[in-house]
């Protein structure tokens, strides 16, 4: 099975394809990666308002430009066409950021802000977007994650690497508690009970003086073949702040989550999981164990929310209650239906703007989640389907498809 993605009102073919379709240029992909770092560097390094408003107003006035003249159709096209081509500019374009932000704790507390709500948003994508699974608590579970390494990490002579994974087996695994009532609801009752399992895990938190209680615990740092990320580094004399370590390996756990739930998506593991989300019946009628892809995609989506909580707490260097609220599994929502329900690749830009647009515009700072649920409503009256909307899959391949 292939999947494909199509692209309404193609370019002028530059390079035809089987079919007579266009294809547009490799090169394409480099020069857009190569303007958005650009972009990127002097929006993260400008620090008035007016500079920042600048970039906001150049940044919607090149899209408009972009999109009149199909600049953004070439750049979605060769991106469909070589999606290991883009992939590495992505991941190419991550490592200039840090390379050039080496001594800013803040830009790089910020890059590793988004590529960990990114790998925590890739779950909820498997959940929302391909099964259909309602989880209105994915900061309680990210918070799961981070105290399972404070405990572990201080308590338990496991190494760092370890800790994180088993961070992520408890996050599935006290999550599996909730299977049971959500695979006997339906919509808006299966989220009741996950925005249930959100505020009583905060409460069991706050009561709980083993965990710290109301002050949280500190959360000891990543120990790699005997390097401390929470140490500074110094390379040919240039001071690189220890944030920038956390970020590499940010990007590596981002990365990694991204490349599995793609390959989750491709496989027949996705196809049955479409079908379970659109149609249980008719899913039913021909076979498909609707429990079990439910149980998988829940188990699975929370095991990566569980993971990137845990890295988050070793970066931040302690936990509480007041960091995994409801408001934050809002937070992390608004990230998964701004990118586009059920298409990864929108969640990266998504995070960018819900978390470092914020920290920019100073005058937002205090009604910030004001800005994130009018964000929503904005989303689903204008453009409900996401900045990055998911393309059909084809269940019948073309010859250029191929």
């Amino acid at each position: 099975m292939n999947v494909s993605e199509n692209v309404s009102n193609p370019l002028p073919p530059t390079t035809a394809g089987a079919g007579g379709k266009p294809r547009s240029p490799a090169w394409v992909l480099g020069i857009a990666a190569i303007a958005i770092v650009a972009y990127l560097y002097l929006f993260l390094h400008a620090e008035s308002q007016v500079a920042v408003g600048v970039l906001l107003a150049v940044a919607v006035v090149a899209l408009v430009i972009a999109s009149r003249f199909k600049v953004t159709q070439a750049v979605e096209q060769a991106a469909a066409r070589r999606p290991g081509m883009s992939r590495l500019w992505s991941i190419m374009g991550t490592l200039v950021l840090i390379v050039l932000f080496h001594e800013s704790h803040f830009v790089l507390l910020m890059l590793c802000a988004v590529l960990l709500y990114t790998t925590a948003c890739l779950g909820l994508t498997v959940q929302f977007g391909y099964s259909g699974v309602s989880n209105f608590a994915g900061a309680a579970f990210f918070g799961i994650g981070a105290y399972a390494t404070a405990v572990l990490g201080a308590h338990t002579p496991i190494p760092s690497i370890l800790v994180i994974v088993l961070s992520g087996i408890a996050a599935a695994v006290i999550g599996s508690l909730l299977i049971a009532p959500v695979l006997r609801t339906r919509g808006h009752y299966a989220a009741l009970v996950t925005i249930a399992f959100g505020i009583l895990f905060k409460t069991f938190l706050e009561v709980n003086d083993v965990l710290g209680g109301p002050q949280g615990l500190q959360v000891p740092g990543m120990t790699l073949f005997g390097f401390q990320f929470n140490e500074g580094v110094t390379l040919f004399g240039i001071d690189v702040s220890f944030y920038a370590s956390y970020a590499l390996l940010s990007l590596a756990l981002c990365a990694g989550t991204f490349a599995v739930v793609k390959a989750l998506e491709r496989s027949w593991v996705g196809l049955a999981m479409d079908v379970v989300r659109t149609d249980e019946t008719a899913a039913a009628t021909f076979g498909l164990h609707i429990a079990r892809w439910k149980v998988i995609a829940f188990m699975l989506g929370n095991f990566f929310a569980g993971v990137a909580g845990s890295v988050y707490g070793m970066v931040t260097a302690f936990v509480a209650p007041n960091n995994f609220t409801f408001a934050d599994s809002l937070l992390l929502l608004s990230i998964v239906i701004l990118g586009g329900l059920g298409n990864v690749v929108g969640l990266i830009p998504a995070a960018i703007i819900v978390l470092v647009l914020p920290e920019k515009l100073q005058f937002i700072q205090e009604y910030r989640f004001l800005f994130y649920a009018a964000l929503v409503i904005a989303i689903l009256l204008f453009r409900p389907e996401g900045l990055l909307p998911r393309k059909i899959r084809l269940f019948f391949p073309t010859k250029d498809a191929q």
